[in-house]
């Protein structure tokens, strides 16, 4: 970052620091698609269950010691950067460290002795095969939780840049150690067999038993690579905080007032965490709710009405996974696939919710309306204009795309659920920046009680659903829509209703909608047709490349992009003249 005329570091705005976001979260989903996608092929749809459902345990887990305190700090610290309150910025920073390292320990340990109980309880086939990943993941609470410390810490400050990096060395780690790992695992396991009939000291009966066999394994050695991927991203972190400080010059600190008590900004630093945690514990319990609910459900069935699932399915299960009781674990696989897909639309407005949180508390505290209004429309303009033609495009084009990516993981499973969550992914993604924006303007407990209804909503409906036979696992993703859109909905109400803003919802987000209507019913037509004449991955690409092309096009046609939002972009100046040009922004 650049340095002002006091010395101390310019802060980015809410766009400059949401596009560096965003260009780390493209790189990390492109290294991200490189590891899951190689990953699913690797250890076929069953081998995937294994890998989901650790993660599935570790999620909520991860999101008690991490979630919510980043947010508290950037909280904190943007508030007081805004008062010149320097010093308490540095207390806020030690204190955390204290905090972090108790966390990081305490859901390494949780993780570790509560997952052979968790494991017996819902799995009733072969609770063994689970143990390995979540153990193998366990330590990566650890070295994210001290992570989450100096990303908080710098997104206070608006410095998106080392949250940007360490992700990106995060992901580059996990292609590298997971890929490697989980293939040479396979390897292994597969010559023991065609040496001695055993795999790694046990018999099985043919070589599709010992493939099998081998998943487990592979899927930890998988999984490990985030564990590696933890502390080489937070080793990065440490080393960049060591030599490039945090821009508070000395000539800051010595004109700040004094910081208040240690055991008050942790005290503090607690009080606004713990309903952020709880919010997001809430979040990442959706995922826990799923592997949970679908997997005993599905065992449920396969007990009371197991042909209704066998004749469903009888051109994806084989006889193998039928004999050792493995349909509930690959159906969970299919659900696992199409839940990666789904949670990329998230993982993108991540970066505006991440961003917008600093510029919205720092309008709030200074009590100006104007500007408040400004940063919420801003965000929910951006927001809307990704969210919206990515979730369309995911549900409308959701055979072709499972098809694209899985080929070899029973993509037209995958696609029919793949259809319901490409719309939740609208809401899903879309609530995430307006939580942020309510902790941004104190009210931190409500995300808290949203999530907490739409968790509810989403139990009922999932555990109603997916017991019926000729629905199963379809009905989960059912179950998410729901929620995603009760959340939404409400957040959007509150937001409005405590900061005393009225944003313009019709440009807001009917221009984008409309513009997605019209590239995605294209891209559906293009794929019909050039499938005739184009192999089917051909012909998907040639219609996503398409859709994009013109939703662009639609976009400036209807003038969709706001003046003051291109501003803020890096040379946003000469991009406003250029669009100015042609009449293309208002």
């Amino acid at each position: 970052m650049e340095r002002d005329e006091g010395g101390g570091m310019r802060h980015q705005s809410f766009l400059h620091g949401a596009l560096v976001l965003m260009v780390s979260i493209v790189l990390v989903k492109i290294l991200g698609a490189l590891f899951k996608i190689p990953l699913a092929w690797i250890l076929t749809t069953v081998g995937s269950s294994y890998f989901g459902f650790a993660y599935s345990i570790y999620a909520p887990l991860f999101s008690l010691a991490t979630a919510g305190f980043p947010i508290a700090i950037s909280r904190l610290v943007s508030e007081n950067y805004v008062r010149g309150r320097f010093r308490d910025i540095r207390q806020i920073h030690r204190s955390s460290v204290r905090i972090f390292l108790v966390l990081g320990i305490a859901s390494c340990s949780i993780m570790i002795l509560a997952a052979r109980p968790y494991v017996n309880y819902v799995e009733s086939g072969n609770p063994q095969n689970f143990l390995p990943a979540i153990y193998a993941l366990a330590p990566a609470a650890f070295f994210t939780s001290m992570m989450a410390i100096y990303r908080g810490y710098y997104e206070g400050l608006r410095n998106m840049y080392p949250t940007a990096i360490s992700e990106v060395i995060e992901a580059l780690c996990e292609v590298v150690f997971g890929l490697s790992a989980a293939y040479l695992i396979i390897q292994k396991g597969m010559n023991e067999y065609a040496a001695s009939g055993t795999v790694f000291g046990a018999r099985v009966a043919s070589e599709q038993y010992a493939k099998l066999a081998t998943l487990p394994y592979a899927a930890a050695g998988a999984v490990f690579s985030v564990t590696l991927a933890g502390f080489c991203a937070f080793l990065f972190l440490f080393l960049y905080h060591k030599r490039n400080g945090d821009g508070i010059t000395a000539r800051m600190l010595r004109y700040s007032p004094r910081p208040a008590p240690a055991r008050v900004l942790t005290s503090r630093l607690i009080r606004t965490a713990i309903p952020i945690a709880l919010g997001s514990l809430a979040v990442n319990l959706s995922t826990l709710v799923d592997s949970t609910f679908l997997k005993m459900r599905i065992a449920d069935i396969m007990q009371t009405h197991p042909q209704v699932v066998l004749n469903m399915y009888r051109n994806d299960l084989t006889q193998e996974i039928i004999h050792l009781k493995l349909v509930p674990s690959f159906l969970f696989g299919c659900f696992t696939n199409a839940n990666s897909l789904f949670m990329v639309v998230p993982a993108i407005t991540q970066a505006f919710s991440t961003s917008a949180l600093p510029s919205v508390t720092a309008a709030w505290t200074q009590g100006d309306p104007k500007k408040l209004r400004h940063s919420i429309e801003s965000v929910l303009r951006v927001v809307a204009l990704i969210t919206i033609p990515c979730g369309l495009g995911l549900s409308v084009m959701a055979q072709p795309i499972a098809a694209l990516i899985y080929p070899r993981n029973n993509p037209s499973i995958i696609g029919r659920i793949l259809t319901v969550l490409g719309l939740a992914s609208i809401f899903a993604a879309t609530s995430t920046p307006i939580n942020s924006m309510l902790q941004a303007v104190g009210r931190v407990d409500l995300p808290v009680k949203l999530m907490v209804v739409g968790l509810v909503v989403k139990v009922v409906l999932n555990y109603t659903l997916v017991g019926i036979p000729e629905i199963n696992v379809l009905g989960a993703g059912t179950g998410t829509l729901v929620c995603y859109f009760i959340i939404t909905v409400l957040a959007l109400f509150y937001l409005c209703k405590i900061t005393g803003t009225r944003p313009k919802f019709f440009p807001i987000f009917f221009k984008p909608a409309l513009a997605a209507a019209v590239s995605v019913s294209a891209a559906w037509l293009i794929f019909r047709g050039s499938a005739r004449i184009l192999h089917g991955p051909a012909a998907t690409l040639v219609a996503i490349l398409a859709a994009v092309v013109l939703y662009t096009v639609c976009i400036l046609w209807f003038r969709a992009l706001n003046r003051h939002d291109v501003l803020m972009l890096p040379h946003g100046q000469k991009i406003v003249k250029i669009l100015e040009k042609h009449h293309w922004i208002r």
